[in-house]
């Protein structure tokens, strides 16, 4: 990246639409933008006050042939997005006038934007910190209103507020602590082992506090992974239609017909359910069922939460006993299916949390939606839009948990200020990587190569 360039992209999807937007950023943005715009009463951008919109046109200045009729939105630094001077041009949304519009642009002296790059100078010009740059791409990619709020929160600093707050924790009690360092004749007095641990006891507390949450936070950014799993024909696939209330699976009365995990979204009290279909598990012959059958065990293996289909117009079958016992207590609901049958299973005190449903008829299907919400909340009594939802940000804060849980240790055995200074370093560092203070470039460029080029 080279920031004193000028870049451009085009911040609007491709296809045909109503508007299409060209995008500017850096210190040329509105020169370059000169060159190409003709307003009607001869106005000129540069001296457009900041914020405003004019009508106007854009022109190839080389054979005056008038491109398309826009509006062009000035925001001049610092108070835009990235700090630097922005243009917008506000084209018709066809394919042609947005890509004719960006060449000009590009051959007026811009060049084409990488991945994220607006982003990444709003982060590196101080605007957002990495935490909230990386909030942007999941208001993007939200996945219900819950998960799109959670990311809004974020983007507002919401969840940086918290991490700054540890972080002034930290830096407050590694002070502390290397006062001792600069001042070795002094020893350390019982009285500040006492204050040493009652601080780093609150930062204990609120990185665990973070860190338990994250499940939760993971779900809403990614969805809860659940497999509808069991033997042929219990009623997967039927499951499956019903409870996104359209035809998606085939369903037949022949066994095999689902041969692969067909996945889908559900949106169930605004948490995001990944659903997944699986084929029928038992011993087959065919290599298409056969791969089908090892796919289905794997996505058991992985998901959050099963949802374990038994047949209750059938009497138990071996298969669905052995279903039983592979998949965890804690994780699955069995679902007892086709209650509209006259009704011979009859499992032994299932383990698991067990509702009836008819997926035919569409009976139970309430009952099951909300112990599914129940299981992803799983102790919080409300959805909570204030939590980690970044793998990046909970590999760090348990980096950070970890290091000051070794700092209490070291105070029990009484190590020296350098060691326990070390630990505190080391928890500064992680919870540093989260707001992109301590963060190494090559994370950077990985975390903004997932943008869009003109986010």
């Amino acid at each position: 990246m080279h920031p004193d360039d000028t870049i451009t992209a085009i911040s609007t999807p491709t296809g045909h639409g109503g508007i299409g937007i060209v995008r500017l950023s850096g210190s040329s943005a509105i020169k370059i933008s000169d060159r190409i715009f003709r307003s009607p009463h001869k106005k000129r951008l540069k001296h457009t006050p900041t914020h405003r919109i004019l009508f106007g046109h854009i022109t190839d200045p080389s054979s005056g042939e008038v491109i398309d009729e826009v509006l062009v939105s000035v925001m001049k630094a610092p108070n835009t997005y990235t700090k630097e001077d922005i243009v917008e041009i506000n084209c018709h949304g066809g394919a042609v006038p947005v890509k004719r519009i960006l060449q000009l642009v590009l051959s007026s002296g811009a060049r084409l934007a990488e991945p994220g790059e607006f982003t990444q100078r709003a982060f590196l010009n101080g605007r957002i910190d990495l935490a909230q740059a990386e909030a942007v791409l999941d208001v993007i990619n939200s996945l219900t209103v819950q998960s799109q709020k959670t990311a809004v929160n974020q983007l507002r600093g919401k969840l940086s507020g918290r991490i700054n707050d540890i972080r002034d924790r930290l830096i407050e009690l590694t002070a502390f602590v290397e006062a001792y360092i600069d001042f070795p004749e002094e020893d350390i007095e019982p009285p500040s082992l006492k204050k040493m641990r009652s601080m780093a006891q609150k930062i204990h507390s609120q990185l665990e506090n973070l860190i338990e949450n994250s499940r939760y936070g993971l779900i809403l950014r990614e969805g809860l992974k659940t497999a509808i799993v069991g033997r042929p024909n219990v009623g997967k696939s039927s499951l499956l239609n019903a409870l996104l209330e359209h035809d998606r699976a085939i369903v037949t009365d022949m066994p095999g017909t689902t041969r692969d995990v067909i996945e889908e979204y559900l949106n169930i009290q605004g948490i995001p359910v990944r659903i997944m279909d699986t084929a029928g598990i038992r011993t087959v012959k065919n290599l298409a069922e056969k791969e089908g059958v090892k796919r289905s065990l794997h996505t058991l293996e992985n998901a959050d939460l099963i949802l374990l289909v038994i047949d209750g117009s059938k009497a138990l079958h071996r298969a669905d006993r052995e279903l039983m016992e592979k998949t965890d207590p804690e994780k699955t609901i069995m679902i007892i299916n086709k209650t509209d049958l006259p009704q011979k299973a009859k499992p032994a005190r299932p383990p698991m949390a067990t509702i009836k449903i008819s997926a035919k008829k569409g009976s139970g299907l309430k009952k099951l939606k909300d112990k599914i919400a129940t299981t992803a909340l799983k102790g919080q009594t409300e959805c909570n839009t204030e939590v980690v939802t970044n793998t990046r940000h909970i590999s760090a804060l348990e980096k950070a948990f970890n290091s000051i849980h070794s700092f209490m240790e070291g105070i029990k055995r009484q190590d020296s200020p350098e060691f326990l200074s070390l630990e505190l370093r080391e928890s500064l560092d992680a919870i540093g990587e989260i707001l992109g203070i301590t963060t190494p470039d090559d994370i950077l460029n990985h975390i903004f190569d997932n943008f869009c080029i003109g986010k």
